[in-house]
């Protein structure tokens, strides 16, 4: 067996402590690098994470604006379609309202009319009995009136007792024989008036 001196020896412990030195650094660098890469894959992992959830943010960004845009796009057959359904109910109602306006003004401005001047009606009935159901109060240019023990039902209201004649002689063509032209001042029957 071959001999060792003992200064030989010593330098063979020196070597092995500094190896073990210099491995115990290594491991603790290997340990720190380690942690790096670790710190570093967590730090990549999160930076995916948010690059992840910004573009899927701008993408449902994008999408909830181009779905605005489209709802303001008046290409948009949907929104368009019923818009110009609701406004054309609106005119449609605002229509029916001033019709109805207009013809409660006319009945109005003609009731005034007839109970100030002396108007001329073609007169085409008479009854016994109250028989309303010929006559209705919303109609201007009809007259029901009540002459002694007769209710009679007169059609038109003219200024002239022209305008009535002709009325009247257009009445007995329609197969209204016994027609006759009557003036009316304030609802009330004055007289026959000649049909001539």
């Amino acid at each position: 067996m071959p001999f060792i001196e003992e200064s030989d020896l010593f330098e063979l412990h020196k070597d092995i402590d500094k190896s073990q030195i210099l491995n115990e650094r290594l491991l603790d660098q290997i340990k720190y690098k380690n942690k790096e890469l670790k710190r570093s894959k967590i730090q990549r992992n999160i930076l995916a994470g948010f690059t992840g959830f910004f573009l899927l943010s701008a993408l449902a960004l994008y999408s909830f604006s181009a779905g605005m845009r489209s709802k303001n796009n008046p290409n948009n057959l949907l929104v368009s379609i019923d818009s110009l359904e609701v406004i054309k109910n609106r005119i449609d109602n605002l229509k029916e309202k001033n019709e109805e306006l207009s013809n409660v003004k006319e009945f109005y401005l003609a009731k005034e009319f007839l109970a100030k001047e002396t108007i001329y009606s073609v007169q085409v009935k008479s009854f016994v009995d109250n028989n309303m159901t010929l006559a209705s109060e919303s109609l201007t240019n009809t007259l029901f009136v009540k002459t002694n023990s007769f209710y009679t039902y007169s059609l038109g209201n003219f200024e002239t007792i022209e305008e009535a004649r002709d009325f009247r002689f257009q009445l007995v063509k329609m197969g209204f024989p016994d027609a006759f032209v009557a003036s009316y001042q304030n609802g009330k029957r004055i007289k026959i008036e000649d049909p001539y």
